[in-house]
């Protein structure tokens, strides 16, 4: 212990390391109604720090090679020791990481904390929502098996509905005319390195923002809910009545962390194979088309709503209706009352729009 205190002394001197933990452990001070979504954020930093170890791992074994890659999967599930429980983490930690960031996505939007300040903690999330889906998608490819090939030629064939670039899009996405050895090397970069990278620098400017800003008061259990800032200078919003992060909320983080845990372990162990249809232990050929090939849950809704509507195109631009509107939605509700119940338009549309997400998802894992 004393030669840790030297080593603490020696950095304290040299970088004032006491004076920045007292500020932003003891000194960071949260609102005292706040309440357990908020844990969300710090259960994707979780996640997302657990990918990346278990990734790295994998990629000791796996090879980026279109006649290697499912072997070396197969390896890493057979022979490798624990390799099984990694891929297994790895795999079941994806989907939890699109759960959970859509339950602190819904959180943020039912409790009006995308409003004014905040547009760009709203824009800078909504960005890596997408890059989430996008790292998920690229991923699913390099196993190279019959589900991950199929699914990765109908989610680039529904980009060649796009007018005049819609076929360019998809050799540039293909690096070719069909899903090939191309295509895998071009997906592996953007999963173990373009897309990575590119969350953890929006991480990092989420986090400014939300330090920078301040946290944003639960609507819930105050008489006035109304959201009062209405500078057009910078404010920061202080908390100078509030609770300290450390050890106040930082103990509720590690109690949501453990309960997340806890989700995590049993699927892992005691349903595994959740996420695997049987085409994902069959190696690909581009020879044969499997007689149903469906997306992952989190993209069933989008994947349904491309067969309702006549045309591709027609669902595409539909979906990107949808997107644009709620990547603009702090910029569109400019009104100052933040309690879901206090705003029935904002309830009915929210509701409603979950309630139809969730509808196109079973309906597209039953059609």
């Amino acid at each position: 212990m004393t030669l840790l205190k030297r080593m603490y002394d020696w950095i304290d001197v040299r970088l004032g390391a006491r004076e920045l933990v007292d500020k932003e452990l003891f000194g960071y001070l949260l609102p005292r109604n706040i309440n357990v979504w908020y844990s969300m954020g710090s259960i994707l930093l979780f996640i997302f720090a657990f990918q990346v170890v278990t990734g790295i791992l994998l990629l000791i074994f796996y090879v980026p090679d279109s006649e290697k890659a499912f072997g070396s999967v197969t390896h890493i599930m057979n022979n490798v020791p624990f390799g099984w429980l990694i891929r297994m983490c790895h795999v079941v930690g994806s989907n939890m990481m699109v759960l959970v960031l859509l339950f602190h996505m819904i959180s943020v939007l039912f409790m009006g904390s995308y409003k004014r300040p905040r547009e760009l903690n709203w824009l800078t999330g909504f960005i890596i929502f997408n890059l989430v889906m996008g790292i998920s998608l690229t991923g699913y490819l390099l196993p190279w098996s019959q589900l991950s090939f199929w699914a990765t030629t109908v989610a680039t064939n529904s980009v060649g509905t796009i007018p005049v670039i819609g076929q360019y899009l998809v050799e540039f996405l293909r690096g070719g005319k069909l899903v090939g050895p191309a295509t895998l090397g071009r997906f592996y970069a953007l999963h173990v390195a373009v897309i990575p990278l590119t969350i953890a620098a929006l991480v990092g400017l989420h986090l400014f923002l939300l330090e920078r800003i301040g946290v944003s008061t639960p609507p819930f259990g105050l008489k006035d809910t109304k959201n009062n800032w209405q500078s057009d200078k910078f404010r920061y919003e202080g908390h100078p009545d509030g609770i300290p992060f450390f050890p106040n909320y930082a103990l509720q983080d590690m109690t949501s962390i453990a309960v997340y845990l806890a989700f995590f372990l049993a699927i892992v162990f005691f349903d595994p194979y959740l996420f695997f249809p049987k085409d994902a232990f069959i190696a690909a050929n581009p020879y044969q088309t499997p007689a149903h090939i469906k997306p992952e849950w989190y993209f069933l809704a989008n994947y349904q709503t491309l067969k309702i509507f006549p045309s591709e195109f027609l669902g595409l631009a539909v979906q990107g209706v949808a997107m644009t509107f709620l990547a603009l939605l702090p910029f569109i509700d400019r009104g100052n009352e933040r309690h879901p119940l206090k705003r029935p338009l904002f309830m009915a549309c929210s509701v409603g729009g979950i309630l139809l997400w969730i509808g196109l998802m079973i309906w597209g894992h039953y059609s």
